[in-house]
């Protein structure tokens, strides 16, 4: 095969995933949502993923859309950091996945179900709990 035949073989979409928070001027709130990103890239090196924030913090979702894009991602899973289906899952994430769409023509953006309803998490999440507790009956 040569050079020219190898450049009219389709690449498969690159697929990207936006890991979304709401965003704080703490820079230490930071941080956990930066290990996510961390881990995950460390699970999937290949794998683009950016963090996002809904207000206050940089990028913003659409930003971080634009960079998604730019790097070949035709498909991206926004991964809502929230503990729930509150109103910024509800009503501000569709308004700016819909505008993120009209940006970008053909691009498949699609949301995932908050992280805090996932039955892993909130399994994980009563592991600690009773961790905790257990920790307290034994001092």
């Amino acid at each position: 095969m040569t050079a020219a035949s190898t450049s009219a073989v389709p690449r498969s979409p690159r697929a990207g995933v936006l890991l979304f928070a709401h965003g704080s001027r703490d820079p230490l709130w930071h941080r956990p949502i930066q290990a996510v990103q961390a881990e995950l890239q460390r699970l999937q090196p290949d794998l683009a993923c950016i963090c996002a924030y809904l207000e206050i913090s940089s990028p913003s979702l659409p930003a971080a859309v634009d960079q998604l894009v730019q790097q070949g991602c035709s498909h991206i899973t926004v991964l809502p950091l929230f503990l729930g289906t509150g109103r910024h899952a509800r009503e501000d994430l569709p308004l700016l996945l819909d505008a993120a769409r009209a940006a970008h023509p053909g691009l498949v953006l699609e949301s995932a179900t908050p992280v805090g309803e996932d039955p892993r998490v909130i399994g994980l999440l009563a592991q600690i709990a009773q961790g905790e507790m257990h920790k307290k009956s034994k001092s």
